[in-house]
């Protein structure tokens, strides 16, 4: 079978690579390279790199859709699967594979359709997500499924832990799912839409901490915005990363983001708008990570009532 594979960051190289070991992959299709660092060097993502070292050809493009159909076309692939490819497809595109286009994504459809499923399943409180393979249509995430892989949530798990998970469930579903092309046993079914839910590319503006929600739910969008874009409040101007919180079951009548305990005993406890959390490990702006109780041996901007934010 004449496999087209198209991505861009590290998700689809790890797919890429699982892919390529089983059925070797004829041509790689991403973006152009980017500029990178305060030097602006233009540096290929990680899946060109992936394929340049397993000697696929890798073909780039702004829009393959406007750019690349010539190029496709004559490959003539007999299926193009597609990763985090980030670029949405014609209808024209999509009519030329033999098998036609699926693509990896990384959530259990119809839930968390779009550009961030993995944080997004995290924020939502998901206990379990995973792979879903489905055809690729116009509709972002919308087109018929061929099977799912789950995998638990894990307490511990933050969004790039997670992230690695699913890259490695991804890769073994993707074998699995051209293992039923190639044998002519595969079988797709229609997503319910009326349970679809939508995400969307994060910025980095959405890693700002709301302590006016519960300790559960912000205790969720720490570990989906570590370690990109971090959660983050302010403390006197200056931005504090917060990389870890427990949830702590304390009554107090302060107001959300109001410090409640700065000491050796208690670490750093905030208010939520219910419960509160200890913040566990810190980072203020310019500094290294700390742990609490040593953040305020050396800092004394964060004492009883303070409000973070």
């Amino acid at each position: 079978m004449k496999i087209v594979f198209m991505g861009t960051p590290d998700f689809s190289a790890v797919v890429f690579e699982k892919l390529n070991s089983i059925y070797p992959v004829s041509a790689v299709v991403t973006g152009v390279d980017k500029p990178v660092g305060r030097k602006m060097v233009l540096t290929p993502c990680p899946l060109k790199v992936s394929a340049l070292k397993a000697g696929v050809p890798v073909l780039q493009y702004e829009k393959v859709s406007r750019e690349g159909i010539e190029d496709i076309e004559a490959l003539a692939p007999d299926l193009v699967i597609t990763a985090a490819f980030g670029q949405i497809l014609s209808d024209k595109f999509l009519s030329i594979p033999k098998y036609g286009v699926i693509n990896v994504h990384a959530s259990l459809l119809p839930l968390h359709r779009g550009a961030s499923p993995i944080q997004s399943s995290m924020l939502a409180g998901d206990k379990v997500t995973g792979i879903t393979i489905m055809k690729t249509v116009k509709e972002v995430d919308a087109g018929d499924m061929l099977l799912k892989r789950e995998i638990e949530i894990m307490p511990e798990d933050y969004a790039d832990t997670l992230f690695d998970k699913l890259a490695i469930l991804g890769g073994e579903a993707i074998v699995e799912a051209v293992r039923l092309i190639d044998e002519g046993n595969a079988v797709f079914t229609p997503q319910d839409h009326s349970k679809a839910t939508h995400c969307v590319k994060i910025s980095k503006a959405e890693g700002r901490i709301n302590f006016d929600t519960s300790a559960e739910s912000l205790r969720n969008f720490v570990h989906a915005m570590n370690p990109w874009p971090s959660a983050y409040t302010f403390i006197n101007e200056k931005q504090l990363k917060v990389i870890d919180v427990d949830i702590i079951d304390v009554d107090s009548d302060e107001l959300p983001g109001t410090v409640i305990f700065a000491d050796r005993s208690h670490g750093i406890v905030v208010k939520c708008r219910n419960k509160a959390v200890r913040i566990k490990l810190i980072q203020l702006e310019s500094k290294g990570k700390t742990d609490d109780v040593s953040f305020l041996n050396g800092n004394r901007d964060i004492a009883v009532g303070v409000k973070l934010g």
